[in-house]
């Protein structure tokens, strides 16, 4: 009875060395999405008064582990009873990706306007009403964008173990899941309150230059640039994950430009998709304008 025990427990320490293991690559694979869910959140959660930035952040949170918790059983339903559909889902999600970071591309070379409105909120004394508007806005902005994003960190990590049993498929992506939660939101939140460590290490000196007050000045210096390099990053590991989608599991790309360095090849698919679907996107965007204009008229 007892030998039944220690084997058992021996199994279990062996099941979870297999699960720790593929958790470890699945999380690898989704490095990609994981930097662009960090740009994205780490833009929406700054610009607010000091004392809200946390408070923000952690409503995004608490949406985000809800977007998993709806996400998470419909994947491993699809997975026992339609595996096919979680590589029609990646290829699908890596289209998508390879939109995204196509349009932010298109949107640096071809700049924006900012919305006059946005402006005008900037510019006008807004009442505490108003104010918690365009925080409970921003709020559900993020967290829809991250239900989108963790679709794909799901599936990319649903699809590494896709041929192992249901049980050790819900270890290794639930951990991928709440890992990519944690680790994106934790690192959020050092990000935003960079500035605020920055000022209270500048207040120390009460103005006078001196180590703490340099390393403060830094911080406050920083934030604006790490956001804006971490959009950049992440911009291309949308195009790098969503070009390894395309290479890994459409058959006619298993051999394309095989004889360059795979991430090369990656960002060239991803680039190539992404550009194909911001046009017939922009295309799609163009003519329902027409049409709309038309049937004013």
């Amino acid at each position: 009875m007892a030998s039944g025990f220690f084997a058992l427990f021996d199994d279990i320490g062996a099941l979870m060395d297999d699960v720790a293991a593929m958790a470890k690559i699945s999380t690898k694979k989704t490095a990609g999405i994981l930097g662009d869910d960090l740009a994205v959140n780490a833009e929406k959660a700054s610009g607010f008064v000091s004392s809200r930035e946390i408070p923000i952040l952690w409503a995004i949170t608490k949406g985000s582990f809800l977007n998993k918790l709806i996400i998470l059983p419909i994947a491993f339903l699809l997975s026992a009873f339609f595996p096919e559909g979680v590589t029609i889902i990646l290829i699908l999600g890596g289209v998508y990706l390879a939109y995204e970071g196509a349009e932010k591309i298109y949107e640096f070379i071809v700049p924006h306007p900012k919305a006059e409105s946005s402006i005008a909120v900037e510019q006008q004394e807004l009442t505490e009403e108003a104010i918690l508007a365009i925080e409970k806005d921003k709020i559900k902005s993020a967290i829809v964008t991250d239900f989108i994003l963790s679709i794909e960190i799901v599936i990319i990590a649903l699809g590494t173990v896709v041929g192992e049993e249901l049980v050790f498929q819900i270890f290794v992506v639930s951990i991928v899941a709440i890992v990519a939660t944690l680790g994106v939101y934790g690192i959020v939140a050092l990000i935003v309150r960079m500035d605020d460590l920055g000022l209270k290490l500048m207040a120390i000196h009460k103005g006078k230059k001196g180590f703490l007050y340099a390393i403060g000045d830094f911080l406050v210096k920083a934030l604006p640039k790490v956001v804006k390099s971490l959009s950049v990053i992440g911009t291309i590991a949308l195009l790098l994950v969503s070009g390894g989608i395309f290479a890994h599991n459409l058959d006619f790309l298993h051999h394309f430009l095989e004889t360059i360095p795979s991430f090369i090849r990656d960002l060239i698919l991803g680039l190539a998709v992404g550009a194909v679907a911001l046009v017939l996107m922009m295309g799609v965007k163009k003519g329902y304008r027409l049409l709309k204009g038309d049937s004013k008229k």
